[in-house]
């Protein structure tokens, strides 16, 4: 098999578990082949997906050849001549606002917050997209329904994102070749791969991005500070004390590096019984308002633990779309309220 024979047997492979090919992808930089010996050069995404493709070359055609030796072609690097926060850079200049949605620890409910706050924004007629920044716990497919998909491309090379419930969806679990796929990634890493979330794909035009961040107060939430002007940051707490020692920290942190608040969303924040409508303060009470008055921030409002938000959002069903209209209110209140408390330009 010569050059050009194996550069049109790999344009044609297919791509593992896609309806795609290499040459489709775009994912073949040089192929060469010399007394029997082939080299490949790929252009990949991810070290997964230069992994996956690397392995189903092998399969095809390592027997035809002495060698075959695969490398991944150096990327040429995004601009990293970062912006401070309190002279940010423009990597999103498609949005007219940016709203980051964070919390000082995990479990506190941000990316179900993340979500319904999104899409409440959708239902006002807005455009809006979301960007799932947690890359080491990527949930917002699975709450948008829309896990099951992979990350496609455009004919102009650029990612086309997922769409559901009237919002624009972009996650690194759209990349990943299995849904439990672990990434093991550096932070300078996962910080290039969100640059090129914002920079590399299709979003059009938005009234809104929101950023569903990782939990604590790491190197992503003072990237994105850096190089996005956020208009406004969301806290999502639950009313627990540990909670609270936590998301001061994340409050300070925004307040520290001039991210203007929007206001706190207290999560999880009661259960009514079913059965007998007892309230009861699970978690304890009071954590949203104490924290909103101590740091001076609006508290946007409560949203009980309720079981129909959990199944719904684990259904990839919002409730603000599916659920019944008392908990659609909840997080419509919340966005109405954060639309009070911030100048947004819309």
């Amino acid at each position: 098999m010569n050059t050009k024979e194996l550069q049109e047997a790999l344009t044609n492979l297919p791509y593992p578990g896609l309806s795609r090919t290499l040459g489709d992808l775009k994912l073949l930089s040089e192929v060469k082949v010399s007394d029997n010996n082939a080299k490949i050069e790929l252009l990949t995404v991810s070290d997964d997906s230069y992994l996956t493709v690397k392995s189903a070359i092998e399969s095809a055609f390592a027997p035809q050849f002495t060698t075959l030796d695969i490398t991944k072609k150096g990327q040429v690097q995004k601009d990293t001549n970062y912006g401070n926060s309190s002279n940010p850079n423009n990597r999103a200049p498609y949005a007219a606002n940016v709203i980051a949605v964070t919390s000082g620890k995990g479990g506190v409910g941000k990316s179900t917050v993340s979500v319904n706050l999104a899409i409440a924004l959708a239902q006002r007629g807005y455009r809006v997209g979301i960007l799932d920044a947690d890359v080491y716990g990527p949930n917002v497919p699975r709450l948008t329904n829309t896990d099951l998909e992979k990350i496609r491309w455009s004919d102009d090379n650029k990612i086309i994102p997922s769409e559901n419930y009237g919002i624009k969806i972009m996650s690194v679990a759209l990349t990943t070749p299995t849904s439990d796929t672990p990434l093991v990634w550096r932070s300078s890493v996962a910080v290039s791969a969100l640059i090129q979330f914002l920079e590399d794909v299709e979003w059009g035009e938005l009234d809104f991005m929101v950023i569903d961040m990782p939990p604590g107060t790491g190197d992503i939430q003072l990237t994105m500070a850096q190089e996005l002007p956020i208009t406004a940051g969301v806290i999502v707490t639950t009313p627990q004390l540990v909670a609270s020692d936590d998301v001061s920290r994340a409050i300070r942190m925004f307040q520290d590096i001039h991210v203007p608040m929007a206001g706190l969303v207290e999560n999880m924040s009661y259960f009514i019984a079913p059965d007998t409508g007892t309230r009861y303060d699970i978690f304890g009470s009071g954590g949203g308002e104490r924290l909103a008055s101590r740091y001076n921030i609006p508290l946007l409002g409560q949203i009980p633990l309720n079981m129909d938000i959990r199944e719904g959002s684990d259904n990839g069903e919002p409730p603000v779309v599916l659920g019944s209209d008392e908990l659609k209110s909840y997080y419509r209140e919340i966005v109405e309220n954060m639309l009070k408390a911030v100048k947004f330009k819309i």
